[in-house]
């Protein structure tokens, strides 16, 4: 067996890496409105994500979120203080991270199968308490379980991840955006085909 690390996880953190740090910094101050305190929690949040991604493993990775997980249920269930906004935040990232698991080869969906179950619950819950909290308007990832950007981000490819573990290739990276339903080109656009017509002596013009 070889004794190389599995590679294939880190087609998902790229968005967890970006987004968790300041929110989950936010959570463990269990402060209502912790935005301004959690600047140093935040920088030593993301030291530890990167350490993860850099040197851990795809099981120490979900061991990490589930933590995560267990902070956004305990706020959206009151059982503890924190920011409901930071909560629904991590809460989204890591309920989408989990969702995509499934397109991934080994266990890893059906061993987040709980929190996944738990965080569905816990966005329903911070999504209602958003849009009926005075002055806030729900955010673009609250007005549907699956949104643009989600569904963007289920474009990596298990091809790419598994060329990634071989070592053939860098960590795969999702998929770029497609081009906008309706005509593919516009009219005078760099991208549009050029058309030649035959002339009667076989050439084009």
């Amino acid at each position: 067996m070889s004794g190389r690390r599995s590679l294939v996880w880190l087609g998902l953190t790229p968005e967890p890496e970006r987004e968790l740090p300041s929110a989950v910094a936010a959570l463990r101050t269990r402060a209502p409105d912790a935005g301004a305190l959690a600047r140093e929690p935040a920088a030593a949040e993301r030291r530890r994500v990167e350490r993860l991604i850099l040197h851990g493993t795809e099981r120490g990775w979900l061991r990490y979120l589930a933590e995560v997980a267990d902070l956004v249920t305990s706020v959206a269930a009151g059982t503890s203080p924190g920011d409901p906004r930071a909560a629904l935040a991590a809460g989204e990232v890591v309920l989408d991270h989990h969702r995509m698991l499934i397109g991934l080869p080994g266990s890893g969906y059906d061993r987040t199968a709980r929190d996944r179950s738990a965080l569905e619950t816990a966005v329903r819950t911070l999504r209602a308490s958003a849009a009926g909290r005075p002055g806030t308007a729900p955010s673009a990832a609250a007005a549907a379980p699956e949104t643009a950007a989600s569904a963007e981000r289920r474009r990596v490819s298990p091809a790419a991840a598994n060329r990634a573990e071989r070592g053939s290739g860098p960590p795969p990276a999702t998929a770029p955006a497609r081009r906008r339903a309706g005509r593919p080109w516009a009219t005078g656009s760099p991208d549009a085909p050029t058309h030649r017509t035959p002339t009667p002596d076989g050439d084009r013009t």
